[in-house]
């Protein structure tokens, strides 16, 4: 639960520096738990989009900070376009080991 609150308070729009992985699978695993959460007891779903819409920002940007410690750019996440290889080509990317020392 730390790590979502670390993601959402501290590091809401940060998109410099880099987020290992287990800070980006904990904060993705909390956020899969809220939003079934919310889909589940919102029959309207106005609650369901708010937090969609609300967590956007510290989504994109702790996955941009993902591809950071792997010595990417975050204009890898336009990988998802390409039809079906694109997102398990990023799944995979995102689940390696980050690189050591300091990004490129």
């Amino acid at each position: 639960m730390e790590w979502y609150i670390k993601v959402v308070r501290d590091n809401y729009a940060n998109f410099s520096g880099r987020a290992r992985r287990k800070e980006y699978w904990m904060f993705a695993l909390f956020n899969i738990i809220f939003g079934f959460f919310l889909f589940m007891i919102d029959n309207s779903f106005v609650l369901y989009t708010v937090y969609l819409l609300a967590i956007f920002i510290p989504g994109l940007a702790v996955t941009v900070r993902r591809l950071h410690d792997l010595d990417k750019s975050g204009w890898w996440i336009l990988i998802n376009m390409i039809p079906i290889v694109g997102g398990i080509w990023f799944f995979i990317l995102l689940c390696t080991d980050g690189t050591q020392g300091p990004n490129k």
